[in-house]
């Protein structure tokens, strides 16, 4: 049982990490699905300092994540999705220090901050698969 843990579990969590940024990164491409779709586009406004706003804004965000998706999901690339990943996680965790007063109230965070707080998971979880894919030499899955 342990040798099949061992052998079958980083592939588990890296396919379903990666079907996790498929979805949510396809939904960001169609207007009005994401949930986070205001809250993408005022943080990509204020990290590029007004240069990225608006559709731009989500259709970066979900070409990146569809683009870690994939990588994730087929292996393929996967050093270049994990460095993409990397990217990404500076995007979705930048509202919690831009925007503190919207996302927390006297009581506690509210639905957004909680959506945002719960990546730290996947952060864990990225963090097991790149320590997987770096061990190996490039070009082996």
């Amino acid at each position: 049982m342990q040798r099949f843990l061992a052998r079958t579990s980083v592939p588990a969590l890296r396919v379903s990490l990666g079907l996790v940024f498929l979805v949510f990164g396809a939904l960001k491409f169609i207007p009005g699905l994401s949930p986070v779709e205001g809250l993408v586009q005022r943080t990509w406004s204020t990290l590029s300092f007004g240069l990225v706003d608006g559709t731009a804004a989500m259709a970066i965000t979900a070409t990146l994540e569809v683009f870690v998706g994939i990588t994730f999901v087929t292996g393929f690339l996967l050093r270049i999705g994990l460095v993409a990943l990397a990217g990404t996680f500076v995007g979705i965790f930048s509202p919690l220090v831009f925007f503190t007063g919207d996302l927390f109230t006297a009581v506690g965070p509210t639905l957004t901050a909680q959506y945002i707080l719960k990546d730290i998971v996947l952060v864990a979880a990225a963090m097991v698969i790149g320590a997987r894919a770096l061990q190996r030499p490039i070009g082996r899955r």
